[in-house]
């Protein structure tokens, strides 16, 4: 049977089931299609082909974990991803553009920093991190449910809204209360985070 005679609901199935060569059937499927849009969106075709991996890797993951919801539209939700992750790769070309001299690993006196951080930068940034969920548990429920997901699951507001429930802009709004309020707190408390 060819990939194109079977459905991707099948494929699925099939590689949730144990066969481990269904899931590589289905990537083979569209391959050729998130890697033809990737090369459309960046005009690279090396970092097409490095997107369009990450794009996959995903995907696995996300079915893996149980949190793919078959709606019959497999191809949207994976040129989605791919999408975000060509997004993903914008932003990061745009923030690697600027350099100052502190970013490029000199202090004012201009030596080079020690590569590493010291158990002082450490202790620190743990605190700081603690510091935040701590402040992460005081919000209502649905800002800090969607936080969690966020920021400490690495979900994107699409799989927020389907996982709570929500639209997307419900989802969205949530998000910009709950920043909102965090930045209250952190000014009532007047926290100093690094």
């Amino acid at each position: 049977m060819t990939a194109q005679m079977v459905s991707d609901r099948e494929l699925l199935n099939s590689y949730l089931q144990g066969n481990k060569s269904a899931i590589s059937t289905l990537i083979d499927k569209y391959n050729r299609r998130v890697r033809d849009y990737l090369r459309m969106m960046v005009k690279d075709d090396d970092v097409a082909d490095d997107i369009a991996q990450e794009t996959f890797i995903k995907v696995i993951k996300v079915i893996d974990e149980g949190r793919y919801v078959d709606n019959g539209k497999f191809l949207s939700w994976v040129l989605r991803i791919a999408h975000n992750r060509a997004l993903d790769y914008f932003r990061a070309q745009k923030s690697n553009n600027s350099v100052s001299e502190s970013s490029a690993g000199y202090n004012v006196l201009g030596t080079l920093r020690y590569a590493e951080n010291s158990i002082e930068d450490n202790i620190i940034s743990d605190q700081t991190d603690q510091s935040i969920r701590d402040l992460v548990e005081l919000l209502p429920e649905e800002q800090r449910e969607v936080v969690m997901l966020r920021y400490y699951s690495d979900l994107s507001f699409k799989d927020i809204a389907e996982q709570t429930g929500v639209s997307i802009n419900t989802a969205l709004g949530r998000m910009r209360y709950a920043l909102i309020n965090l930045r209250k707190m952190i000014k009532e408390k007047n926290l100093a985070l690094c």
